[in-house]
């Protein structure tokens, strides 16, 4: 991916106040390398924490990471400020490139097992949540990938249904829907696994 400095990004380092994503996404637009750093640097730890929830595991959320800035940087004129925050547009990019990783039979998810429990006061409870905690990444990996994508854009980025369903490209109805069956296929996973949910409230 070459990227040829332009200098337009220069007066944005001048001005007091940053530029806006508005701003720096005309600037990469036009091919300027400064200010797609300067994207890439703001939207990154969002866009990976979010891959990481999805896939469950960090070189594949950075693999995934990689693929929605190449796509900023060929595709930085699709974007519109007046259609909606760019985080939301990242979003959306980032839940179709997660759900075609999937797709396409990549790995998606290696949860680490629990460290061996301290015998120090409170180790029990330690390892509980720790078990709690994988029975729960475990469910939601086995979830199919929409389902997965709403639980992850719900309960794990906290998004208001309205928004989760716009990273979604799906309508509202639809989008709760999708939800309800993700929560019921959820709740059978866990209770296969000899867990209830009132079990989950103590896992991290």
């Amino acid at each position: 991916m070459a990227l040829a400095s332009s200098g337009l990004a220069a007066p944005f380092a001048a001005e007091e106040r940053p530029p806006s994503d508005g701003e720096l996404m005309a600037a990469v637009a036009r091919g300027d390398a400064l200010a797609f750093r300067e994207v890439v640097q703001r939207h990154t730890p969002a866009v990976y924490r979010y891959a990481y929830r999805f896939t469950g595991h960090p070189s594949e959320a950075e693999d995934v990471v990689q693929d929605v800035f190449v796509k900023v940087w060929a595709r930085a004129g699709d974007w519109r400020e007046g259609q909606g925050a760019l985080g939301a547009w990242l979003r959306r990019v980032t839940t179709n490139l997660c759900i075609d990783r999937k797709r396409r039979g990549r790995r998606i998810v290696d949860v680490p097992p629990p460290e061996q429990a301290d015998p120090a006061p409170g180790a029990d409870e330690a390892a509980n949540a720790n078990r709690l905690a994988k029975v729960a990444c475990d469910a939601v990996a086995r979830l199919p990938e929409r389902q997965r994508a709403a639980i992850v854009l719900t309960y794990f980025e906290d998004l208001p249904n309205a928004d989760a369903a716009d990273a979604m490209q799906m309508n509202l109805k639809a989008f709760e829907s999708l939800l309800v069956r993700a929560r019921a296929a959820l709740a059978k996973l866990v209770a296969a696994a000899g867990v209830t949910a009132a079990d989950l409230g103590s896992a991290p």
